[in-house]
Formats: C-alpha cells, sequence, structure tokens
C-alpha cells in the first residue's frame, strides 16, 4: 500500500505539486487531535502552537530533503490531556526545554547509536505494528464518535448519527482515490471535512480576526521542572528513542531503499534536530515536539516524497499562526472527526503490513507481543522494554518458537 503514482526518489531536491501539498496533510489525523485537545484543556496559546510546530516543519523540510514529520509528543500529550490541573502551561514549557536538552545529550554523546543496538527488527516492526493497530482503533473511534467536532461543539448537522455517516463517505471517496495523481486522496478528504465542518456549525462564533492569540516568553520554576521531569519526560524518552528515532530512521530506510538522502535521515540525526527545536518552543509555552514512524508513513502514503511536504504545511501552519490566530485555530477545529479518523485509520494501514519485513516465528513472536502490551497498557514504554527483554532473551538462549 505505499505507491502512490510514480516519482522519483532520489537526490534532494523538492517538490511542490499536487501530491506532495495533499501528502503534506496526511498527518493531520493524528496531529489535529492532539493539538486541538492540549490547547482547548491546558489553556496553551493557539498561536504558540502553531508557530512552533509550522518552524520545525519548514526546518526538517530543508535539513532532510523527506517528508519527515513533525508530530506532538505522544506520552507528554495523553498525560497532559487526562491531568490539566497538575500539567499547566509552565510544566508543559518546563517539559520541552528538559526534553530538548536530553535529545541534545543523546545526540552529542552518541548514546542514541547505543540505545539503537536493543532496538532490533523484531523490536522496530514491533512498535510500527503496534503504532497501526493503535491509529487503527484510535481513527475507528473517531469515525463512531458521536460527536462531530473534536471540541465536543455541536451543530445542526450533529443528529442522525451524521458523522458516522460522514465517515463512511470520506472511507469510500479516499480508498477510490488513494492513488489518484489528479485529485489527490487527502486534499479531497479535507476539502470534504472543511467544508461539512462550516456548513455544520464547527466555526461558531468564532471571529475573522487578525493577527496571533498572545506569544510570549515562559521561565519555569524549579517545581515546574521537576514536575515535568516526573510525569511527562521520563515516560517520554524510551517511546522517543524506539519509534522518532530508530523507528522513523527504519521506516525512512524501508521506504526510500538507496536514496542518499538517507544519510542524513539516521537515528542520531533526528535526536539532534528535536533538540534543537524542543528548547525555544518552550520557551514559547508550545508542545514538545518530535518525529515518528507513524508521521512518515502517513504523509508518504498520501503522496509526499520529498521535503516539499513539511515545508508546505510548515507554511500553512505559520500563516494561521501569525495572521489569523484564534480563527486559525477555529477552522483547524472544524475538521469533522470522521475525517480526521479515516485519514488516521489509512495511516494505520500503510503501518500494520511492515511486520510482514520479519522472517522467523521468533522474531514475529517478538513483534506480536509488543503490539499486545502496547494495546494493554497506556504507556508504550512497558511494550518497548519487554519486547527488548523477551528478544534478547531467545536470543541469547537461542529459543525456538
Amino acid at each position: 500500500m505505499s505507491k502512490v503514482g510514480t516519482v522519483p526518489e532520489t537526490g534532494r531536491g523538492l517538490r511542490f505539486d499536487r501530491l506532495e501539498i495533499a501528502g503534506s496533510f496526511g498527518d493531520l489525523g493524528t496531529f489535529l487531535p492532539i493539538v486541538v485537545a492540549m490547547i482547548l484543556i491546558n489553556g496553551l496559546s493557539p498561536s504558540a502552537v502553531l508557530l512552533a510546530f509550522g518552524l520545525f516543519y519548514i526546518f526538517t523540510g530543508l535539513f532532510y530533503g523527506l517528508p519527515v514529520p513533525v508530530q506532538p509528543l505522544k506520552a507528554v500529550a495523553a498525560i497532559a490531556i487526562a491531568s490539566p490541573a497538575l500539567v499547566t502551561v509552565p510544566v508543559i514549557a518546563a517539559a520541552g526545554i528538559l526534553f530538548g536538552a536530553v535529545m541534545f545529550v543523546l545526540w552529542a554523546g552518541r548514546l542514541v547509536e547505543l540505545a539503537a543496538r536493543l532496538f532490533t527488527p523484531p523490536v522496530i516492526r514491533g512498535i510500527q505494528f503496534a503504532l497501526g493497530l493503535i491509529f487503527l482503533r484510535k481513527g475507528f473511534e473517531l469515525i463512531v464518535s458521536g460527536r462531530m467536532f473534536i471540541d465536543g461543539r455541536e451543530g445542526p448537522l450533529a443528529a442522525q448519527h451524521a458523522n458516522l455517516w460522514l465517515g463512511i463517505l470520506v472511507f469510500a471517496l479516499v480508498l477510490v482515490l488513494l492513488d489518484n495523481r489528479r485529485f489527490p486522496a487527502a486534499l479531497v478528504a479535507l476539502a470534504v471535512g472543511i467544508a461539512v465542518g462550516i456548513l455544520g456549525g464547527g466555526l461558531g462564533n468564532a471571529p475573522l480576526a487578525f493577527g496571533p492569540t498572545e506569544l510570549r516568553l515562559i521561565i519555569p520554576k524549579a517545581a515546574d521542572f521537576w514536575t515535568a521531569a516526573v510525569l511527562l519526560v521520563l515516560p517520554q524518552i524510551p517511546l522517543t528513542i524506539g519509534n522518532s528515532c530508530v523507528g522513523t530512521a527504519a521506516t525512512a530506510a524501508g521506504l526510500f531503499p538507496g536514496d542518499r538522502r538517507l544519510d542524513r535521515a539516521q537515528a542520531a540525526s533526528f535526536a539532534f534536530t528535536m533538540g534543537l527545536a524542543n528548547i525555544p518552543a518552550g520557551l514559547l509555552g508550545a508542545i514538545p515536539m518530535c518525529h515518528g514512524t507513524g508521521g512518515l508513513v502517513a504523509h508518504h502514503r498520501f503522496g509526499a516524497r520529498t521535503g516539499g511536504a513539511p515545508i508546505f504545511i510548515g507554511l500553512v501552519l505559520v500563516v494561521m499562526a501569525l495572521a489569523f490566530g484564534q480563527f486559525g485555530f477555529a477552522l483547524l477545529a472544524s475538521i469533522p472527526n470522521a475525517v480526521l479518523g479515516v485519514l488516521l485509520v489509512f495511516a494505520g494501514l500503510e503501518l500494520c503490513p511492515l511486520v510482514r519485513n520479519l522472517k522467523t516465528n521468533e522474531e514475529y513472536f517478538v513483534a506480536l507481543v509488543i503490539a499486545g502490551i502496547a494495546l494493554a497498557v497506556p504507556n508504550m514504554a512497558w511494550a518497548f522494554g519487554a519486547g527488548i527483554l523477551i528478544d534478547q532473551l531467545i536470543r541469547r538462549a537461542r529459543v525456538t518458537v
């Protein structure tokens, strides 16, 4: 399920054609629900959040030349959304600064390469398979949701299972247009979603106001750093090393075999760029950011092949942050749950089949154990840790499954 037309996949040239633009929106199913929820629940400035993501996306596209994604940290986001009383804006800012510093240490000390040795092919494929299943589950939850909009707002189209019927329609539309270069699936899905969202009252009473929302420097206190370290950063680090560094590098190698751009798209490089972006983002009070396997696959699934896709979506986010502020955020929030869910489902359908690259029963055993634990417990670090231990035990004891 990885081909979308035929375009050159070598060199560092940037493309801005319809497929690149379509692919740039492919990760919104993961990006928007988390970002919108944290802005609404944790009281973050929409402009600060969108500006940080936009600038990081632009830098990422220029630096790697590949459709490398920029995503919110999953563990941080889950805990922040679940515990808004504890995870305040200064704590989120502290988490970004601390996370960036840790990534710099991992890169400078060449510790990413050391950790990468623990993430063998079955562990990486298990992580990817687990994320694919999680995306499928979350995507279908959004499609069958009784609410049309992520912020809970209801409009005149909310009755009679409108969100579900919209999801079925958009799913069929994306399936038919999946490899269509003239009408890229993600762009068509988003166009339908925004139109239905606006007609369904998704914009509410949002004024067409220009200029950014509040942007200010945030200096966390010592207590904020302690809370961020224990509650947010420690659970995130194993997930980041496994998925954002090692997993993303492995996925890039699988999607772009033999491409010379892979010389830069290595696990250590991803730690470097995450460190570079998160410290200033933390000072703005933005959401801590990472790269990720699922996002790379999602951009690729819908047509992205170069750094043009992240640059384009980055420019869109920067313009929304600085020119439209609250209205731009309202426009993003008006995309119905069903459309976000469909994008997430197809990203999951791209990730899950990667497990078939494994060869032995023992490798499949490790991958499936990781996926099972990841679906059963809220912290994926447990799944990674268990998978690594089981993989090492099987290798050293020469266990046959």
